[in-house]
């Protein structure tokens, strides 16, 4: 892995370019790792706003922090160019999800921060934290600590402290998904007059987002990204005017496509005949309520022809497409719903158990979850198997963690006993970890 610092001749040349970038986390002791990026190639020109758009786990932070330097990725090249004249030291400045700011120090403080660490003069340190509140919109909460601000506020301050060291490159990520939805918006319309009025100092912006609607009134390009591990799978150009809406027809389409393209089934996939495609023992599975699972079946069947399109459904229930998702393949998963392009559909089961009473359901889906959720009929059969009819719960853990990460099986223990649970197949006792049939279905 090679990261170099350079200086463009001209301002067309890329600010960063990434080639053939790998990173792998974990692994030794005869168990390989997790692969988070794979062959990722990035440009960011200079004038534009880039996003990397994907689900959690895709790795998209991951290559953000390999941009700033953070973290060394396990192959590639990493390339960052300053644009003469700049004063930052690598011309990049970061911003975070979380705020990220010291408690005990007041705005202007916090926002000196890097100053300071430059060996910038307190006079000069002053005269440019205090033009950065400013420009944020913040002036007149110079002295006020964090637990005075608001979550916005504090994300200003967050933003002010990345522009007051003058970067040439501005990294964000996820920058307004710990903020209300109403926050959030103000946020991003205000960072955007800042940039289309050139009122900042930085050339591009590379953004972080699983927000589809993020993305595409923010981006100038979208790069998707697939999960496990994370590639590039679509670039996509957002030639839409600034300011955009939400509500123009050309905007609804770009959002609905990409819609389609994160759902769509990676081409040159081998065909698994009856089975949701990853299926078996080792597929790691989303931790999803099963009353979160019933809202969706009874949300979809309440829509005309028993259908919706995803991204009508992420907004009418506030959901990101990382949380929409997961419930979406969920339910492909067991059979109850089908996604097709840019619409989930129901099956005749889905509908089935949209229409049932209580009991009806908890049969409906003990049997979905037998058939089609494969680690829950292995779980069930050992327990069939066994005088006892008890086993560990640290024994299919542990084969698990032979398919994928701890992390990965932990997630999917829970969501397996969360199903189990409500289809009465199996109990779980947490105080010794085991499974039994004290109470099968």
């Amino acid at each position: 892995m090679t990261v170099t610092l350079e200086r463009p001749q001209q301002l067309a040349t890329p600010l960063v370019e990434v080639r053939d970038l790998k990173h792998v986390y974990g692994g030794g002791r005869g168990r390989p790792g997790l692969v988070v990026l794979d062959d990722v190639d990035l440009t960011l020109n200079p004038g534009e706003i880039v996003g990397l758009l994907g689900r959690s786990g895709s790795g998209k932070s991951t290559l953000l922090r390999s941009i700033a330097g953070l973290i060394t990725p396990t192959a590639g090249s990493v390339t960052v160019r300053d644009v003469p004249g700049d004063d930052a030291a690598h011309g990049v400045a970061m911003v975070f999800q979380s705020f990220a700011l010291f408690p005990w120090l007041t705005v202007q403080k916090n926002v000196e921060l890097g100053l300071e660490a430059q060996g910038v003069p307190a006079d000069a340190r002053r005269q440019r934290s205090l033009a950065a509140i400013d420009l944020i919109g913040l002036d007149g909460f110079e002295n006020a600590y964090p637990k005075e601000l608001s979550g916005g506020m504090r994300q200003r301050v967050g933003l002010a402290r990345a522009l007051v060291v003058q970067p040439s490159i501005l990294l964000m990520d996820e920058p307004f998904s710990a903020l209300d939805v109403l926050t959030a918006e103000t946020l991003r319309t205000d960072l955007l007059d800042l940039w289309s009025e050139g009122r900042m100092p930085i050339r591009s912006i590379l953004l972080v987002t699983h927000n589809i609607e993020e993305a595409v009134l923010m981006c100038d390009r979208i790069l998707v990204f697939s999960s496990n591990p994370g590639r590039v799978i679509a670039e996509i150009k957002v030639d839409l005017p600034q300011p955009r809406k939400r509500l123009d027809p050309a905007f609804r389409a770009l959002v609905d496509d990409i819609y389609a393209r994160m759902t769509a089934k990676p081409s040159g996939a081998p065909a698994r005949e009856g089975l949701f495609p990853g299926t078996g023992l080792g597929m790691a599975l989303p931790h999803i309520s099963t009353n979160t699972l019933a809202g969706m079946m009874e949300t979809v069947a309440g829509a005309p022809g028993a259908k919706n399109e995803l991204s009508a459904l992420a907004r009418e229930l506030q959901l990101e497409v990382d949380e929409l998702l997961p419930i979406a393949e969920t339910l492909q998963l067991m059979r109850f719903a089908e996604v097709v392009g840019r619409d989930i559909r129901l099956t005749p089961a889905g509908k089935r158990y949209a229409d049932a009473d209580v009991d009806q359901r908890k049969q409906i889906f003990a049997q979905h979850v037998i058939a089609y959720v494969p680690l829950a009929a292995h779980i069930r059969r050992v327990l069939d198997d066994r005088a006892s009819h008890q086993a560990p719960a640290s024994r299919f853990r542990d084969e698990l963690e032979d398919f994928m990460s701890e992390t990965y099986a932990e997630e999917t223990m829970d969501a397996i006993i969360t199903w189990g649970r409500y289809a009465e197949i199996f109990a779980y006792h947490e105080d010794d970890d085991r499974f039994s049939l004290d109470n099968p279905a």
